[in-house]
């Protein structure tokens, strides 16, 4: 894996990673680790809106996994600022949330959301969706 990762430097020589993992809720954050790690794909995460923002501005992932319920700064205002941003606009974003009401999936829509998961989630339908917006891992 380090080798796949040597090649992907991002702003200030950080290591570019393919899941940014926004989860306050640790067993769900632990949880979505370990599921995308065994599928191949590096990970970094953060608990927080504002540390959303921060990370995605210094080392851009392929695709982020956004919560709605954030502390700081809620997945939805995130959202609406990585669309607002020339360099991260393209940025793919997976919202996962707890909330499965209509609403909140048409808001993530109207946002430019990619994708939406519902928690409680199955594994395989995180994978599902992180293989449908960033392809699947070629691992030898």
């Amino acid at each position: 894996m380090a080798a796949l990762l040597a090649g992907r430097r991002a702003k200030g020589g950080d290591v570019a990673v393919d899941i940014l993992i926004a989860e306050d809720e640790p067993s769900i954050l632990e949880s979505l680790d370990f599921i995308l790690r065994r599928a191949g794909w590096s990970i970094a995460s953060v608990t927080d809106g504002d540390a959303v923002l921060s990370t995605l501005r210094r080392a851009p992932p392929r695709l982020v996994v956004l919560d709605v319920m954030l502390p700081k700064r809620s997945g939805f205002d995130v959202l609406k600022q990585i669309r607002a941003d020339d360099v991260l606009r393209e940025l793919p974003v997976l919202i996962l949330t707890a909330k499965g009401q209509a609403k909140d999936r048409r808001t993530a829509e109207e946002l430019g959301a990619d994708g939406f998961v519902t928690k409680p989630y199955a594994n395989a339908e995180v994978i599902d969706e992180v293989r449908r917006l960033i392809g699947a891992v070629h691992t030898a």
